[in-house]
């Protein structure tokens, strides 16, 4: 029954929604993925080798890690002995100055102590006299030395033979003619004629040192042209590992940066270009409604660049690990909103996709794709949070297990198998955990309808329903009953039952506002019989629009609405048109006012939906209902429906058609099956038994 819009309008329409969203795609994914310089290789130490044998093309050094160079560099400084120059004015400048201060003599000593203490100072700096802070820096290892420079000469000296100010002036009474009397020469303060006489040389110390570092060697070896580096499937060793940076670093020098950049950018651009493009295809080929809601394609694409998008960042900024993100979130939603292998296409397109960012494409790419399948497997249809909960532990475990193999395979013993892997995964599940909370958010940024939401808005006990249950008890009978028969025509058909069944029960919610003039409503009397046809029609055919602003105000979603809305299509009030026609029949009537505003159905669901409400409310009027009685009346009224073209707009095939046909009619004949007449119970005594009885006594005198 469906059929392409194939109008020239519709057409470009569709085709330049294609071209930009595949061009904007392609942008932000190719703006974001990483590119550097050298070859495109994976690899780690520990890892097996997942290309072909490599040969080296030309010679190249084996570059030393940054770790060995800084370790040379650390112990070249611990062994390096700054420079200090000596400076000869120091010592003249103190001694003059304490033979000024104490030209009289020491107080309390004789005037011989002056000569002995100046002897004293002029061996403390002989020996050399350095700051505090800096000898107790280079006496942290006794064995350090220093560099003395005096006349011209360097000469190297043991950090413990020269003196601190503070040993210095320890040292100063160390002699046996000044010991005795250590505490009258403390009041003289002679710690303020000890001052340092070894310099540092600073311009000369980071001369020396910068050209003793820059001699250490940059390379541990040489790669010789010719030479195998690596074969498939060899395990790369730190060796391997260092050899492997050495060419990238190395191919990098001799390739021009800017020739190389354009190259690995026309590369991505061409894999992204395909990889959308087939996705693209594929939506026209087989979801090509899809493109007529534009909620359904921004969904799809916009959860395809995200994760590459997040990948990318995470790996260009080196940040955590990538298997920490729950990528089975996209086709859990894309298969709760859409169908299901649309869900699975997505994630394959987003997993190679983000294939290219990461290290272990091979590896990568097994387990998520695993871990998409499982979550599409489990989570059929999303009704309680127990459920995504049930399905980042189916997630979390298949991962790790198809993990395991992987590296069970690849020769690694059980034992050895890196744990961080399996911490990454169970974080990727709790993760996986907000596909609940989220799907609210997308829900309203692309106004989808969620299974949860379904069931909460199929809840009879709140909002609109109970208040359709109180208002119009009549109304709401006939929408719960509507409700199951529609319901079991999508179960057959494989149409989205719940979706049906919550729409039906929400129909008819705009008789509320006058429920006596609906017959379901009505106990006798019926507001209608003196009013004029157009009236009475005007006031029937208003429930459609009076239900859309109940459903507005009450902030149902849109799928909801659309269910009032075509619940009649553009139909007609037959019963009003046909009495107002007949009582006038010179007259050419306008349909308009007897014309419901529609639309006609757009999907299967809302000409399910159609069919079991016409069908309900006019099996009422049956007077005999019999198998022949009924399914004459069902087959008329479809077929009307058929004939007058409500159902050209929507995806459903004559054989739908036919088995909702069968439903109702099984359905009708069990709801209106004729009972057994059960036989009362006869009070009034049988007169042949009383004859008998009487020639019985006869007998007896």
């Amino acid at each position: 029954m469906y059929t392409f819009n194939t109008s020239n309008g519709h057409f470009w329409r569709n085709f330049f929604t294609q071209v930009i969203l595949l061009f904007v795609t392609v942008l932000l994914i190719v703006w974001f993925l990483p590119r550097n310089d050298g070859p495109v290789f994976r690899y780690d130490v520990g890892k097996p080798w997942m290309y072909g044998s490599l040969i080296a093309s030309f010679d190249f050094p084996i570059f030393k890690t940054d770790e060995t160079i800084k370790e040379e560099q650390d112990s070249l400084t611990k062994q390096f002995q700054p420079y200090y120059f000596y400076d000869n004015n120091v010592e003249k400048k103190q001694i003059e100055t304490f033979l000024k201060d104490f030209h009289d003599g020491l107080p309390g000593l004789p005037s011989v102590y002056k000569s002995i203490i100046c002897e004293r100072l002029h061996l403390l700096y002989q020996k050399g006299i350095i700051k505090t802070p800096e000898y107790n820096t280079l006496n942290k290892d006794t064995s350090n030395m220093v560099r003395v420079v005096a006349n011209k000469q360097a000469v190297s000296l043991q950090i413990n033979k020269i003196f601190s100010v503070f040993t210095a002036y320890e040292q100063l009474f160390q002699d046996h003619r000044l010991e005795p009397h250590k505490q009258l020469l403390q009041r003289c303060n002679l710690n303020n004629y000890i001052e340092p006489n070894l310099i540092y040389d600073k311009e000369r110390s980071e001369t020396e040192l910068n050209d003793l570092l820059s001699g250490i060697s940059q390379a541990s070896g040489l790669v010789l042209s010719g030479q195998k580096i690596v074969d498939r499937g060899d395990i790369v060793d730190e060796h391997t590992y260092l050899v492997l940076n050495s060419l990238e670093r190395e191919m990098k020098r001799l390739n021009d940066a800017d020739s190389k950049m354009t190259i690995t950018l026309s590369g991505q651009i061409i894999f992204v270009t395909l990889l959308i493009l087939l996705f693209t295809l594929y939506i026209i080929l087989f979801h090509h409604a899809y493109f007529d809601k534009l909620r359904s394609i921004l969904m799809l694409y916009s959860l395809i660049i995200i994760f590459p998008v997040l990948v990318s960042l995470m790996v260009s900024h080196n940040f955590f690990s990538i298997y920490i993100l729950p990528f089975a979130i996209v086709p859990i939603f894309i298969h709760i909103f859409l169908d299901s292998r649309t869900a699975f296409v997505s994630h394959l397109v987003m997993i190679l996709i983000c294939a290219a960012a990461v290290k272990y494409q091979y590896e990568f790419i097994i387990i998520q794709l695993v871990a998409g399948l499982v979550a599409i497997y489990s989570l059929r249809e999303l009704s309680s949070r127990a459920q995504v909960f049930k399905t980042a532990i189916l997630v979390t475990v298949s991962s790790a297990a198809i993990y395991v193999a992987m590296q069970l395979m690849q020769g690694y013993d059980i034992m050895n198998i890196d744990t961080d892997m399996f911490y990454y995964l169970i974080v990727n599940g709790i993760l996986l955990l907000l596909a609940y909370p989220l799907m609210y958010l997308i829900e309203r940024m692309f106004g989808f309808i969620s299974s949860v939401t379904l069931f909460e808005l199929a809840n009879t006990n709140r909002g609109l329903l109970r208040h359709l249950s109180e208002v119009a008890p009549g109304t709401f009978q006939h929408s719960i009953t509507v409700g199951n028969l529609a319901s079991e025509i999508a179960n057959k058909i494989g149409a989205n039952s719940l979706l049906v069944r919550t729409g039906a029960l929400y129909h008819d919610i705009g008789k509320m506002n006058s429920p006596a003039f609906f017959i379901e409503n009505q106990a006798g009397v019926n507001p209608l019989d003196n009013m004029p046809y157009q009236e009475c029609a005007r006031i029937v055919i208003s429930h459609v629009t009076e239900g859309i602003k109940l459903a507005e105000k009450a902030n149902i979603p849109a799928d909801i609405k659309d269910f009032i809305l075509t619940h009649h299509g553009k139909g007609m009030a037959k019963f009003f048109y046909i009495k107002y026609k007949n009582e006038h029949p010179d007259e050419e009537v306008d349909t308009e006012p007897f014309t419901y505003p529609g639309p006609n159905p757009s999907t299967r669901e809302q000409a399910i939906l159609m069919m079991a409400d016409t069908v309900e409310a006019a099996s009422r009027s049956l007077q005999d209902y019999t198998e022949e009685s009924i399914r004459a009346l069902v087959n008329k009224l479809i077929d009307n429906q058929m004939n007058e073209g409500f159902f050209h707009e929507c995806q459903i095939t004559f054989r739908e058609i036919a088995t909702a046909k069968d439903v109702l009619t099984e359905k009708l004949m069990a709801i209106y099956h004729t009972r057994i007449k059960y036989p009362e119970l006869n009070t009034k005594p049988d007169p042949s038994k009383l004859d008998k009885n009487k020639k019985k006594k006869k007998r007896r005198f």
